[in-house]
């Protein structure tokens, strides 16, 4: 008998609402939840992919133990590999120090409410500094930027997308990503109403996204200079006296950031940003006119060498023009978690800069290390190093810049542990892999990714199918593991701490979350909404978030990066540079294995420019080699017009050629990885974000 229920989705940052039809334990049909408020029915390819994911074969479903003599892997029970897993990792702190054993974490974390709250514990257990996520190979800009300007890490202003009139992207494809750091499903729709209300969408990348074949102007710019734009269209808005003052006496240092912006006309940075003067002017006076505009910089104007200029000055473009924290601006969420809130009074807002990669000297962010620095910190020639790993629900052998560096690194660790489905690119490097439930089998709250939506809503599903095999809860892999290793560390009051977490369990912490939140909701309100509610329009905020404080729109740390910046007006650009992308389909690695998602023509091409093929005797279809400072790779060209000319571009996440992995569908389709591309230490160097984008790379027939 065939029963209906409804989910979330949890594949990427869109969360949306799903109807999902079982007959016991199968699944027989999803659909998009045309009742959910926010996502309106909406879902992409990848929701299909959820089931296929639970019921691979070579998904993971038992602790598994690799032997370093023979590298063959053999079941282990539960009990038996928590315990070797706490007493190893335990052994490596106490006689190497915290330093030792370090910790990374992918981005699925985002996506598991439980996984967040147990990997706090996990990481207090372990009391190291050693600690990397996928952050600092994303959105680690926008974050600083938050902690400057707004006083927490996560106080992220997002685009008010649904009553904007005027919406300028740079480096974001928003129609593939459902929005990323702005939470939006259905982004075409999305979209495509604000044309209809007459707003204007502007897109400015290298490539021609699928968001920017729906815009009404998109403009090629050479990779890494959004600051040198963003810059020339501030100094327009103050030379031509464009800005408004709706923020009052709520900022300061206006003055400062003018002047810096003198340096930057249109006409000193139209060359090297590739984009006419009189057309930067024009936006310019555009944006500033708007009724209501939005700047929505990101991976693309994030991850490259002026990641953080380029986050900061996308933020003092929308307080400038009286944009930032107004209705179809820039604004922030009520969402019913109150993450920022919480986390200020636990002391989480975040820092900068507080210590340091042990090699290289390069600054923590929110208590984390740049993962730029993973594979050094492993190699290192100091007692100092790092001598085992936790890594959950991450592959940064193919996330991570210098993939190969990372792999080879990864292989001279004294432990590994994987808290993951398959054994990929990195968890074959463990010795034990702890598989966690997925998807449909555990209860869904998104607490990271309301904070970041685009209307404030709320939605909470309960588990629709049992859990494979012998998989446990991330909350409960990680909390368990926790008190394990508490034990060895003789810290008692600990494990007095966690066994009462483990006792109150993750659905009552939700509820005391959700009702201390500012819409004093509860569990069991939201259990009797399953379609999800809506909380309504996003609303003025920053009087809550300054507390009193004035917004400093020219913060010393963003200053002194300036003369950087300068510098790049008079630097010769490189032949050829390389920018990553990623596909509706796709979902970083860890959906490669799903043979519907991956079926149908190579999306592992090179895209070329047709002058720069032909200058190097290269059609569609060909194989060609590129090279950059760490590596070369072999991969299928594709010679379109959608790419700017100087550019080419390759796919994040491919590159399952590797041995030791146990992912057949990924291997048939193997591709390559960006990353084995990429430089680690090709940086942003204020906040040491990776340069994912931008990186000089060569192109020739092999």
């Amino acid at each position: 008998m065939t029963e209906t229920t409804f989910a979330t989705c949890m594949l990427c940052e869109a969360t949306c609402g799903v109807k999902v039809t079982v007959d016991g334990q199968k699944q027989v049909r999803i659909e998009g939840d045309e009742a959910d408020p926010f996502s309106r029915g909406y879902i992409c390819p990848k929701a299909t992919g959820l089931d296929d994911v639970r019921t691979d074969p070579d998904r993971i479903t038992h602790p598994m133990r690799r032997d370093r003599a023979t590298g063959q892997w053999s079941r282990v029970s539960w009990n038996e590999a928590l315990e070797l897993a706490a007493t190893r990792l335990a052994a490596l702190r106490t006689e190497h120090g915290p330093h030792a054993v370090a910790t990374y974490a992918g981005n699925p974390m985002a996506h598991s409410y439980a996984g967040l709250l147990g990997g706090v514990a996990l990481m207090q257990a372990l009391g190291s500094y050693s600690r990397f996520s996928a952050t600092s190979v994303d959105q680690l800009p926008h974050m600083l930027t938050a902690l400057t300007l707004f006083g927490h890490q996560l106080a992220m202003p997002v685009p008010d997308l649904d009553r904007t009139e005027y919406l300028l992207v740079l480096g974001g494809n928003p129609v593939v990503s459902n929005g990323s750091i702005m939470t939006a499903p259905g982004m075409r729709d999305r979209l495509k109403a604000l044309r209809a209300r007459g707003g204007k969408l502007v897109v400015i990348d290298p490539r021609r996204t699928e968001t920017a074949e729906l815009a009404d102007e998109h403009h090629f710019l050479r990779p890494g200079t959004d600051a040198l734009l963003l810059f020339a269209m501030l100094h327009v808005v103050f030379e031509e006296g464009l800005g408004r003052d709706r923020l009052e006496q709520k900022v300061k240092n206006v003055e400062a950031l003018r002047e810096a912006a003198k340096a930057f006309s249109p006409e000193v940075v139209a060359a090297q940003v590739g984009i006419d003067a009189p057309v930067i002017r024009r936006l310019a006076r555009e944006f500033a006119s708007a009724k209501a505009a939005a700047s929505y910089p990101r991976m693309g104007a994030c991850t490259q060498e002026f990641g953080a200029l380029t986050a900061f000055l996308a933020v003092a473009l929308d307080a400038v023009t009286g944009n930032l924290d107004h209705p179809g601006g820039k604004m922030f969420t009520t969402p019913a978690v109150d993450v920022v809130g919480l986390t200020t009074r636990i002391g989480m807002r975040g820092s900068f800069g507080k210590f340091r990669t042990k090699v290289r000297g390069l600054p923590e962010f929110g208590g984390e290390l740049p993962v730029a620095a993973l594979a050094e910190e492993i190699e290192a020639d100091s007692p100092t190093r790092i001598r085992a790993l936790v890594s959950i629900a991450g592959n940064p052998v193919l996330s991570a810049p210098n993939g190969a560096a990372v792999e080879r690194a990864l292989g001279k660790l004294d432990f590994m542990v994987a808290i993951d489905l398959y054994r990929n690119e990195t968890t074959r490097h463990a010795d034990l892999i702890l598989p966690p439930t997925f998807g449909l089998e555990r209860d869904h709250y998104d607490l990271v990714l309301y904070a970041l939506a685009v209307r404030n809503t709320a939605r909470y599903a309960k588990p629709v199918f049992a859990p494979a095999g012998q998989t446990r809860p991330d909350w409960d892999i990680m909390t368990d593991l926790a008190r394990r290793i508490a034990l060895k560390r003789g810290r008692t009051r600990f494990v007095a701490g966690i066994t009462a977490l483990r006792l109150l369990g993750t659905r009552r912490l939700l509820d005391l979350l959700l009702r201390a939140g500012p819409h004093r909701l509860s569990l069991a309100a939201l259990e009797r909404a399953p379609h999800g509610v809506d909380l309504g329009a996003l609303q003025p905020r920053l009087d809550v978030l300054r507390k009193g404080r004035l917004i400093d729109l020219a913060p010393k740390r963003y200053l002194d990066d300036v003369p950087r910046l300068a510098k790049l007006l008079g630097r010769d650009a490189p032949p050829l540079t390389l920018i990553g992308r990623r596909g509706l389909r796709s979902n970083n690695s860890w959906l490669h294995n799903v043979e519907r998602l991956t079926k149908g023509p190579n999306g592992c091409t090179l895209l070329i420019h047709p002058e720069d093929a032909a200058a190097r005797a290269l059609k569609t279809g060909d194989e060609a080699q590129v090279t950059s400072r760490v590596g070369s790779l072999r991969v299928e060209v594709e010679v379109t017009e959608t790419i700017s000319r100087g550019v080419v571009s390759l796919p994040h996440g491919w590159g399952h050629h590797r041995e030791g992995t146990a992912q057949q569908v990924a291997r048939a389709r193997a591709g390559v990885s960006v990353n084995d591309l990429t430089d680690e230490t090709f940086l942003d160097a204020l906040s040491a974000n990776a340069g994912l984008n931008g990186v000089p790379v060569e192109v020739e027939r092999p």
